[in-house]
């Protein structure tokens, strides 16, 4: 058994940019404590997802860049990995993206979302690429939100390409009158969750999906094993840190690997 500790930050909607920042250097320095190899936040994070009715400031590039330097900060003070989800303004528009911190605190560079939801089109612009990334034994990709809801081969593009595991930092907070779980993949929620074990399973991988912590959350952060089986899940609405040890050799990929479907990220 070749064992790896994660830490999914099942946080709660930051109140200002720099709660954002704060918020997520303690969950990196809690995670250190528990011990943790690797720390994943939710989508956008940092300064906070531009969703209807949330109070975000306009994109700033100078903020984003100190925020980035004093989570590196963090990373190496922890000497861990950290995937902090964020947003990052280029000249072709902001992207939605998550920025990978090395333990030792360099950058590893960026996943940008690539398919994003019709309903962020006012807001964010759509990514190109995708990469692999590598911590100590532990090999992964990053899916973020919609694309990993909905496009199956988002995910399996990492796990053909050795990806032990793939994160999934997305955002969902509850609608008025929306049914409101208790249990994962309960059969009266929405689908999303049970696309969570699919996407383990039909790749043989792990799947690790973080969310906010709200109020009624639709969704929860949850880990799942390469059979499709659930490891773990945090309680819905719940703030804190879900820490589990995940067995490295049972991420084989084989079903990824035997698809012969043609790849379109």
């Amino acid at each position: 058994m070749k064992s790896f500790r994660v830490a999914l930050a099942n946080l709660r909607y930051p109140s200002s940019p720099a709660e954002s920042v704060t918020l997520a250097e303690q969950a990196i320095a809690r995670a250190a404590d528990e011990a943790a190899g690797i720390i994943c936040f939710p989508e956008c994070f940092i300064p906070g997802y531009r969703a209807a009715g949330k109070r975000i400031p306009p994109p700033a590039s100078a903020f984003l860049e100190r925020a980035w330097s004093a989570l590196a900060a963090a990373a190496a003070r922890a000497n861990l990995a950290v995937i902090a989800g964020t947003e990052r303004v280029t000249a072709g528009g902001l992207l939605i993206s998550t920025l990978v911190i090395d333990p030792d605190g360099s950058i590893a560079g960026f996943q940008d979302k690539v398919q994003i939801d019709p309903s962020e089109e006012g807001a964010y612009t759509a990514g190109s690429g995708r990469r692999i990334f590598v911590t100590g034994p532990l090999k992964f990709g990053i899916v973020i939100c919609h694309e990993g809801w909905r496009y199956p081969e988002t995910v399996r593009w990492a796990a053909r390409r050795g990806a032990h595991i793939v994160f999934h930092p997305h955002f969902h907070e509850a609608e008025p009158g929306a049914y409101r779980p208790t249990v994962f993949a309960d059969p009266a929620n929405t689908f999303h969750e049970k696309a969570a074990l699919c996407r383990a399973a039909e790749n043989t991988c792990y799947f690790a999906t973080v969310n906010v912590a709200s109020e009624g959350s639709p969704t929860t952060s949850a880990l799942v094993r390469p059979d499709g089986t659930l490891l773990c899940y945090q309680p819905y609405g719940k703030e804190g840190l879900l820490v589990a040890d995940i067995d490295l050799d049972e991420a084989t990929g084989l079903l990824a690997s035997r698809c012969k479907t043609h790849e379109s990220v």
